[in-house]
Formats: C-alpha cells, structure tokens, sequence
C-alpha cells in the first residue's frame, strides 16, 4: 500500500488578504479561506482526479466549483487539490486529516475514492489530526464524476454532481463501514466498495487498459480474461474457523458495497453500515454460462442460479490447493496482487456524507 514519495501539499495555508478570493499553495491545493476569523470553520478538501472519465472529471469539476462556492464557502474553506498521478490522492488526503481537515471529498470515479479511503490509513491504523484533539474526525464525502462509480449505485446515486453538493450541504452523516485487505506481506490495504479474486479481478486488470472506451472497459476486459481462463480449486477460511476446500471456482467476490464492473449488482445483500462483508461465490461457470445469466448478475437476480452462494463474513482467507502465485486479486477496481489474501471489516470506521 506504500505511495511513491510524492510532494505533501500542507493545508495549513498562508493568510489571504480580504480582497484576495484565492490562494495556491504547494502541490496546486488552493483555499477559498479570507480573514483568520473563517479558520477554524474547518477546511473541506476536495481531491480532483482531472483524468478521470477520459478527462470529462476535470472539465466537471471546473464547471462546478462557482456553485459549490455559493452552497458551500460561507459554511467551509473549500479546498482544492488537482491529483497529479497515482497514489497522489492517498498523500493528500493523510496531510489534510493531519492538519485537521473537517472532510475530505474525493470527486472521481471509484479509483478516486479508493485512494482517498487508503489515506485515511497509515500502516493499518488510522490517520488522526496533529492539533485538533482526541474527539476530533475528518468525515468522507463522495462526488462520483467517474467511469463507473459503482459505489454510488449501491445508495441510488447518479453521477449529478448537484445532488451530491447537496448531500454534503446538509450535512448528514454514517458510520462507514471499511473493508481491509491482507497479502502474503500481511501489509494492510484498504477498500470501499468491492473486492474480488479470479476472473473478475483478471476482467477488471484488463479492462483498465481500456477505459477510453467507458463503460465499453468492462465487456473488453471480460473478453481478455476469459481467453486462457481455468476455474480453480480454492481453500477459505471464514472468520477465523477451519480451512476449507471451495472446488472450481471461477470468482469470488467480497462485498462492502453491491456493484462493481460497471453497474452489476454482484453482492445484492451487502450493507456497508452492517458491519458484515457479504462473499459471493461463482463456481464452475464456462463463458456461455456468463452469456446466459448475464441479465440475472446485473440485476443482483444471480443468488439462487446453479453454483452460485453467498455467505455473510466478518473476515475471510482465501488461498490457492494448489500454489501458483497466478490467481489475481483486485480491490475497488485496482489491481491488488495475488492470492492469498485475507479479507475483513472495520465496522464504522469513516464518518460518510450520505
């Protein structure tokens, strides 16, 4: 989970003068703070993928920052980071929770919101406010601007960008729920919405090498992975109990959150303020099984088909019979590593605009 050194932009900006509407600071973040007296009103910071959605995010968020000014400025210190490459969203998110951010909104896609969630974090423990105090929290916010923005789906959300300046605006706030992941280095890493192992990681692996076709990635990514494709005999160990033998798995899938690859509901039970992960399994499916039930996993319908089950976890293991360090695992979209992995929750964890 290790970011690349990349420059931590403080929030702790210089004073602006009252005439002054604007000031930059290190790394592009930009306040909208005037006199010393809106200080302590509390910075919200909004952490910008200008990429994403083939570069439709950034030309978004130009057009909708005068009115997240006139929603926000006289309630906030709206403060602006424009992500400059990968993991430069997890930095900026830690350095705002340190100097005491009220929120941190990521407004992208699900690859944003990954991000921002893992900066949250620091070598598995959670990131804390260097002068605010032991009760102070830095809450989540979502403007899901996107390719696929599955995690949305799971509460209704459109990709109106209106809407969710309006959910931030008033107010209303979750315990969020946040998934953790472990590899062979048992170093932690954090996800949101969906992880999974087998042939949908391998599909999601792929189908980020074309998300200039939208939406169109997926079906892409899809194709690729099933060329060469096996199912896989798999040992799990569910909330600590005995390991056991899952035959012919074609994936495995450990919900926070319902959808992923593009709007499909692939664990229709999960809550992410349950408390619970919700794991589908998809055992012994050929590719024209995918064809004919395609309708039923988009419509969450996919529960009660032929070698499919669900089980609601606390933590999960998952490794291979067989070792051969081949069997992908992705978290949110992102490609992880391989099998094996540990899976489990941290109930309530985040404060979430929703």
């Amino acid at each position: 989970m290790a970011a690349p050194a990349t420059p931590r932009p403080s929030l702790i900006l210089p004073r602006a003068s009252s005439h002054s509407h604007s000031q930059p600071s290190a790394g592009g973040l930009t306040s909208d703070r005037v006199t010393a007296s809106n200080r302590r009103r509390g910075d919200f910071v909004f952490v910008v993928n200008p990429s994403g959605a083939n570069g439709r995010t950034g030309k978004q968020w130009k057009q909708l920052l005068p009115r997240l000014r006139t929603r926000l400025a006289d309630q906030c210190n709206i403060c602006e980071c424009i992500t400059s490459g990968p993991s430069h969203a997890i930095d900026v998110t830690r350095e705002a929770i340190k100097d005491g951010a009220d929120a941190v909104i990521a407004v992208g896609g699900d690859g944003t919101l990954h991000e921002v969630v893992n900066g949250f974090f620091w070598e598995g423990s959670p990131v804390h406010a260097l002068d605010r105090g032991p009760d102070h929290s830095t809450a989540l916010g979502l403007i899901p601007l996107g390719t696929g923005s599955d995690f949305a789906r799971t509460f209704g959300w459109t990709n109106d960008p209106h809407d969710a300046i309006d959910r931030i605006v008033r107010g209303v706030k979750s315990k969020l729920d946040i998934g953790v992941m472990e590899g062979p280095n048992r170093e932690p890493h954090f996800f949101v919405n969906v992880a999974d192992i087998h042939l949908s990681a391998k599909a999601g692996y792929f189908a980020s090498m074309y998300k200039r076709f939208g939406n169109l990635c997926y079906v892409f990514g899809a194709l690729r992975a099933f060329w060469g494709h096996n199912n896989r005999d798999m040992r799990i160990k569910v909330n600590g109990g005995e390991w056991r033998t899952v035959h012919k798995v074609t994936a495995l899938c450990i919900g926070n959150a319902k959808y992923f690859g593009g709007g499909m509901r692939i664990a229709p039970t999960a809550d992410p303020f349950s408390g619970n992960l919700e794991v589908v399994i998809l055992q012994d499916f050929k590719w024209y099984d995918f064809l004919l039930k395609l309708h039923r996993l988009y419509g969450g319908m996919h529960l009660s088909v032929n070698g499919v089950s669900s089980i609601r976890v606390q933590s999960i293991e998952v490794a291979e019979v067989t070792a051969s360090s081949d069997i992908f695992v992705q978290s949110d979209g992102e490609h992880f590593g391989f099998l094996p992995t540990k899976f489990s929750v941290l109930p309530g964890a985040v404060d979430f605009f929703c």
